[in-house]
């Protein structure tokens, strides 16, 4: 990679909320965190930052849902601070976003609806 140039990683934010049958999940995406900052520490001038999605309304999720999706998705517009759900083109405007401006760098950025704040 290119020095300047940008990595950027997926992750979620099922590290915050342990549950039973989650399995490694939590573990795996808490560590996600600390993981970025170290490589944008290793790795500068190439910048490191990190997404944490909460729910996305995605294949994935209908797959993953199946015929609760409507109601997850309901449950959400009536909850969320942004009154909708997010979508994949807002997780898409924040990567252009994160690799684009040249002065962000290990970080990590929530992208949940203000979920955290309501759950």
């Amino acid at each position: 990679m290119r020095p300047g140039g940008s990595l950027l990683l997926m992750g979620g934010t099922g590290g915050r909320r342990i549950g039973h049958g989650l399995g490694i999940v939590p573990a795996a995406t808490a560590a996600l965190p600390p993981f970025t900052a170290a490589l944008a520490l290793e790795l500068a001038p190439v910048r490191v930052n990190l997404i944490a999605a909460g729910f996305v309304d995605t294949p994935l999720s209908a797959t993953l849902l199946g015929d609760k999706l409507e109601e997850r998705r309901a449950e959400l517009r009536a909850t969320l601070p942004i009154g909708r759900v997010v979508s994949p083109a807002d997780v898409a405007a924040l990567a252009v976003h994160l690799m684009t401006n040249t002065a962000l760098t290990g970080a990590t950025y929530d992208i949940d609806g203000g979920q955290q704040f309501v759950w």
